[in-house]
């Protein structure tokens, strides 16, 4: 088991982060939005806490592609003012504002789902996109080796932990968003607040997908076998982050201001 953990985590994070880069920033938050961290630690805490574990855990993972939603629009808006240490800070407000509320109402599954959606059609509601100038920069070489050791402590710990945080609990920290966090941040600190933007953006448009591998683990977990309930998550997520990425891809940005005072093109 710690060999799988040691080696799935950090090869999805590896295809993400590349992937991400080849195609710019916005692809590169849809890309983030995928359960590349929370989709194995949901695998995870199956094989070793049994299914009912883990389809309370998605449960906890619902709430938190909301909570995701509250960091996404936070650091948009707080972009326009300040800059990414603050902006950041924002966004982990808001996400910890969010992921403690809906803990504390503790809902059913589907009414999470039902909010993690109209969570995301408001929150790209109100943070229009904004295209930002095309830069040219080069990461530094620790960049992606970084994210891969990030992210497969952050499974060793969350299952490892698993039974003295609870499930529900579980499932809100393999939610938050690093990896979100770290292109953001590497965008503002590189390109300016309008990269940033567009990533937080790409974020919650891949959320849609997100949600959707949740929901459906939650629903067939205990009703069918561990293979069955993850492969149909992957399809559904497939198929709808297909979706969302064909409406990135025709998006048009108007044409406007950018925080640092440049024109986004």
């Amino acid at each position: 088991m710690l060999a799988l953990k040691l080696c799935i985590t950090p090869l999805l994070i590896l295809v993400a982060s590349l992937a991400g880069r080849r195609w710019g920033n916005a692809v590169g938050g849809w890309i983030v939005g995928l359960p590349v961290t929370s989709g194995p630690v949901s695998l995870f805490l199956t094989l070793e806490q049994g299914p009912a574990f883990a389809q309370q855990a998605a449960a906890g993972t619902l709430a938190g592609t909301a909570a995701q939603v509250c960091f996404s629009v936070a650091y948009f808006w707080a972009a326009e003012h300040v800059g990414w240490p603050l902006a950041f800070a924002a966004g982990a407000c808001g996400f910890l504002a969010c992921a403690t509320i809906l803990q504390a109402l503790a809902l059913p599954h589907l009414t999470l789902f039902l909010i993690a959606l109209v969570a995301l059609a408001i929150g790209l509601a109100v943070t229009p996109r904004r295209e930002a100038a095309r830069l040219s920069t080069i990461p530094p070489i620790w960049d992606i080796p970084a994210r891969m050791a990030v992210a497969t402590t952050l499974v060793l710990s969350v299952t490892a932990g698993a039974a003295a945080l609870g499930p529900r609990l579980s499932g809100v920290i393999a939610s938050f968003p690093i990896f979100a966090i770290v292109l953001t941040v590497f965008a503002h600190h590189g390109q300016g607040a309008a990269a940033a933007r567009l990533v937080v953006r790409g974020l919650m448009m891949g959320l849609y997908g997100f949600a959707c591998f949740f929901a459906t683990v939650s629903l067939l977990l205990t009703r069918t076998s561990v293979a069955l309930a993850f492969a149909a998550a992957c399809l559904a997520a497939v198929l709808v982050q297909g979706i969302s990425f064909m409406l990135i891809r025709r998006q048009k940005p108007t044409a406007i201001p950018s925080a640092e005072g440049k024109i986004a093109s």
